[in-house]
């Protein structure tokens, strides 16, 4: 019975967040905004400067790099709105509930990860839109590997939530932690060949092994796949599970004991 009660909560608390975003319209606009903002605009302008000269469509290159930024971002953000959750709303109840810590951070992994897989239906919708030129068989290769990088974005929010204290804080230093890797992990621009420190930074931020990833799916057996991915995808895989185990075994580990010591 203890197991099945377990199991339950965490369903409640992953269909909670689910819920969330479905009654979020200004979530919801802003899932249809960026991929306009970054692949339509960004993207577009790069191709029009630099296709021809880079030899592979900038894109794709782009609309991949933001699909793996989006599953990253969403799923350590909404991680991160744990903090959130302890201060307001349902969810204080939460906390004062007869389940386990490991519940409520493996429903909310689960439940971040599910938005994060359904706000990427607007970037793909706009993709089609755009006239990228992805087949749907390409999608299809992707999607297996899309969660893979939900989890990575949820151990790092893991980690960055066992060392907040409030909502304040969390609002101040994510920003800071979160944009830098969208120009570090190569989201808009090729960073194969980068000045050392720049190198050192890039190859240290965890997005990078998500985004490369994703394009190494899709680049295999490409023509542009030497041009553009970093390492091959089995190698990505084995360090974002080794950087999964350790973010969120250590940050699960700090974030019951934060709460225990309330």
């Amino acid at each position: 019975m203890k197991i099945k009660h377990e199991i339950n909560a965490i369903f409640t608390i992953a269909a909670r967040d689910f819920t969330k975003l479905i009654r979020d319209r200004a979530r919801i606009f802003a899932t249809f905004m960026f991929p306009i903002i970054f692949i339509g605009v960004l993207g577009g302008s790069l191709q029009a400067n630099l296709g021809k000269q880079v030899g592979y469509n900038f894109l794709t290159f782009v609309f991949i790099g933001v699909l793996g930024q989006t599953l990253f971002q969403s799923t350590a953000s909404g991680i991160i709105s744990l903090v959130k959750d302890r201060e307001t709303d349902f969810s204080q109840e939460m906390f004062v509930s007869p389940i386990s810590r490991y519940s409520i951070v493996i429903g909310k992994l689960l439940g971040e990860s599910l938005v994060a897989l359904t706000q990427t239906v607007g970037i793909i919708l706009f993709a089609i839109i755009a006239r990228v030129p992805i087949t749907f068989l390409d999608l299809a290769k992707l999607i297996p590997f899309t969660l893979v990088v939900c989890m990575l974005g949820g151990a790092f929010g893991l980690i960055v939530l066992s060392n907040l204290s409030n909502q304040t804080a969390a609002n101040q230093l994510f920003p800071f932690l979160i944009f830098p890797q969208f120009f570090l992990s190569g989201v808009f621009s090729p960073i194969k060949e980068l000045p050392p420190i720049l190198f050192v930074l890039s190859r240290i931020t965890p997005m990078t092994y998500g985004v490369d990833l994703l394009r190494g799916v899709y680049y295999w057996g490409k023509p542009e796949y030497a041009k553009i991915v970093i390492l091959n995808p089995f190698v990505n895989l084995i360090i974002i599970g080794v950087v999964f185990a350790v973010f969120s075994s250590i940050g699960t580990l700090l974030f019951i004991k934060n709460e225990r010591n309330k």
